[in-house]
């Protein structure tokens, strides 16, 4: 008897240790969360407000639709400024909710009654990865789409539609063709005192000089203006091989070439508005034309894969600050936690300079904070109350 009384309170006992656990796992997601979004939709409510009164005087003179600036432009600033602070959301949420369960002994309860620090931690981490997968889908998917929107009403309102002032443009246009335009003008899609050469065997076998270019978007193709046109031929006779020079002018001619108005749009809005696919694409475009801008592509192309992962480390060492009880509350949780956030973004800053100008490999460069920061995330969690 004494023994089926045992069994029937060890599994009693067993049966409401896991139920206990079910209970804490909703307890901790719904406080990560909640305190997440609250927090983080606070401060974006802040940033519209603040924003809108620097640009109501601008969006009143120039009489901006006002379905323009709600849906073209505030709706789109939603997810890529959330998106910016989100590890930084995370981490003080992390520390704003754990510390008063710390406080209330919640902790140490949990502790006492043999539930391991570890376990404590999966709704922690399973919290951290919904964020950080919401992160990655937003960086790779929607954030470029909202960023077309938002880029374009700027373009329109806030920048007088933005012109290149970028002169003497060379691109590489083919295997061995070289485009060369003085100047360009966005607004018209016009290039003027355009040259065109091919070179095989290191030497000029084409070369095309004119005045202007203009874009014909109905068949993607250029029109060029007062056409100056030098082929070499290359013939033979026997043995013997000579090279005869062909002169063309014309008033008016349409190429097709691998160049469009896009290509010289500020590389910094034609980035943000590239999805996963279009900017790998893009990257080995540019790689093949010999761009100076590819290693900035590529940084950031590895970039939107690194930054939700700083979710993770985040949220471990605000854990493994915030779970131990101390005297003067969250203050100075809070305050080593901007501290790591600057030291953090600041790592990031300095290794995406190295790599946009050859000192680091893209790849290595974004991850390297990351990597360090792992590293004071274990450091932390060994150091934390168990």
């Amino acid at each position: 008897m004494a023994q089926r009384w045992e069994k029937f309170i060890t599994f009693a006992f067993d049966n409401i240790s896991r139920l206990t656990v079910k209970i804490l796992d909703k307890y901790i997601l719904k406080k990560f969360l909640g305190t997440f979004i609250y927090s983080i939709s606070l401060i974006l409510l802040i940033f519209i407000v603040f924003d809108l009164k620097d640009k109501l005087p601008g969006f009143l003179e120039d009489k901006t639709p006002l379905n323009e600036i709600i849906w073209d432009y505030y709706l789109m600033f939603i997810p890529v400024y959330g998106n910016m602070f989100s590890p930084l959301f995370t981490f003080i949420s992390v520390i704003f909710f754990t510390s008063r369960m710390a406080h209330r002994n919640e902790f140490v309860a949990m502790l006492s009654s043999g539930i391991p620090y570890n376990r404590i931690l999966r709704p922690y981490l399973i919290t951290a990865g919904i964020i950080a997968i919401s992160s990655l889908i937003l960086n790779h998917i929607i954030i470029p789409k909202a960023n077309r929107k938002k880029i374009a009403f700027e373009d329109k309102w806030f920048n007088n539609n933005y012109n290149t002032d970028e002169k003497n443009i060379h691109r590489i246009v083919g295997n061995g063709e070289v485009l060369y335009i003085y100047s360009f003008d966005n607004k018209a899609k016009m290039g003027y005192k355009v040259s065109l050469e091919k070179i095989e065997n290191n030497r000029q076998v084409y070369y095309l000089k004119a005045e202007a270019m203009q874009w014909d978007s109905t068949d993607k193709s250029w029109v060029l203006n007062s056409v100056f046109e030098r082929s070499l031929k290359t013939n033979f006779e026997g043995d013997s091989i000579y090279y005869k020079e062909e002169v063309k002018m014309y008033p008016s001619k349409k190429i097709k070439i691998d160049f469009t108005p896009d290509d010289l749009w500020r590389y910094e809005s034609k980035l943000e508005i590239m999805n996963y696919w279009e900017i790998k694409a893009y990257i080995e475009k540019e790689r093949v034309k010999g761009s100076s801008k590819v290693e900035y592509f590529e940084v950031e192309h590895h970039r939107r894969t690194a930054f939700p992962f700083a979710t993770f480390v985040l949220t471990i060492i605000g854990v493994s600050v915030s779970s131990r009880k101390v005297r003067g509350g969250v203050g100075w949780t809070i305050a080593l936690g901007l501290f790591l956030s600057a030291v953090y973004i600041m790592l990031m800053y300095v290794f995406t300079i190295l790599a946009t100008t050859g000192f680091a490999a893209p790849l290595l460069a974004v991850w390297i904070p990351n990597i360090i920061f792992s590293a004071v995330a274990y450091w932390f969690y060994l150091k934390a109350q168990k």
